[in-house]
């Protein structure tokens, strides 16, 4: 069998230990061939490929982003966007294809399955978190220890100048890494998608803390909103999926909290360094056992399905199903970490 893959929507850490564990398992103990669609889902459309074997893949495991590269392409967008991707397919003897991504990534292999007879595979990538179908993605656990570690250093330089300082993370529709980061790096007021804020409430809290000596963090997600507002966007435009360009809200937000109190307030936005790097331990875990149970879903010939983390097994879950809805943090999760505001 000869079988396509492909890496789409933003990188993340762990892309590249699905690649090795897929091309691994496959050529030695399935015999199968591979072919590496460069840039998501613009490879197919364009019969843009790169070889696959054991031997492009060896010491990729530690390494961040893909060797295949990713963009943001559609091919539902194009009037032809389906016929080309068929006969790239054709062209390349392609039996099989493993669409390694998001929301928007496997929307398209799902459609592709489901409408159109391409027989797909799915692995769910996503740092923030969010398809449901899933307990975890790969790249989350990275970005989440990233924001940490950079809490940890502002802590120190927001004491030394008595100064609040507002942590932007990524989160455009949830906000887990802001909460899961938040709560690690032990922040002062965590603000996500899924709550709108009350500005007058968090220069409450701030000021409380400034009254103990105690310089404030404040983590808001890139998708939090204040309360009678919108998002904050770098401009206009949108993504081929139909997304805008989230940019801003730490910086909104800092402005408007010392215009309120006169404390001095900075902003630090993390923004890619959550996306870029080494994978850490668990994510390396996670992507590998992903790649091993796509290639077997290939083999059993279960098209249609995506990989998932239930507990600590690995299942196989209808493309539909897995982007049908996004997973949002509970109020009852947000409700905990509301002890530590303030």
């Amino acid at each position: 069998m000869r079988v396509g893959v492909l890496t789409g929507g933003g990188d993340c850490p762990g892309l590249n230990a699905v690649i090795r564990a897929v091309v691994r398992k496959g050529v030695q103990e399935y015999g199968y061939d591979f072919v590496g669609f460069r840039d998501g889902w613009r490879g197919p459309l364009e019969n843009d490929t790169i070889p696959l074997d054991i031997r492009a893949v060896r010491g990729i495991l530690p390494r961040g982003g893909t060797i295949l590269g990713s963009s943001r392409t559609n091919p539902l967008k194009s009037e032809d966007g389906i016929r080309r991707v068929k006969d790239t397919l054709a062209k390349q003897e392609i039996e099989a294809l493993i669409a390694i991504g998001g929301e928007d990534t496997l929307g398209v292999a799902a459609r592709l399955s489901g409408e159109y007879g391409i027989r797909c595979v799915g692995v769910p990538k996503t740092i923030d978190n969010d398809l449901s179908a899933t307990d975890y993605t790969f790249g989350f656990d990275t970005a989440v220890n990233i924001a940490t570690e950079a809490i940890d250093r502002l802590h120190t330089t927001a004491e030394s100048h008595m100064r609040v300082l507002v942590v932007e993370v990524m989160g455009r529709h949830a906000g887990w890494i802001a909460l899961h980061s938040g709560l690690a790096g032990g922040a002062n007021v965590i603000l996500i998608p899924e709550q709108r804020f009350d500005v007058d409430q968090i220069c409450a809290w701030v000021e409380s803390r400034f009254k103990i000596r105690y310089a404030p963090i404040v983590v808001v997600a890139e998708g939090a909103m204040p309360k009678g507002g919108d998002a904050v966007l770098k401009d206009d435009s949108l993504d081929s999926f139909g997304h805008v360009r989230l940019s801003g809200i730490g910086e909104w937000l800092a402005k408007e909290i010392e215009r309120r109190t006169g404390k001095d307030a900075r902003t630090t936005v993390l923004g890619h360094v959550q996306r870029g790097g080494t994978p850490s331990a668990f994510d390396r875990w996670l992507a590998t056992r992903f790649g091993l149970h796509a290639i077997d879903a290939v083999r059993d010939q279960h098209f249609g399905t995506m990989v998932a983390l239930r507990g600590t097994n690995i299942v196989r879950v209808p493309l539909a199903d897995a982007t049908a809805r996004l997973k949002t943090v509970d109020p009852s999760e947000y409700e905990e970490a509301k002890v530590f505001f303030g």
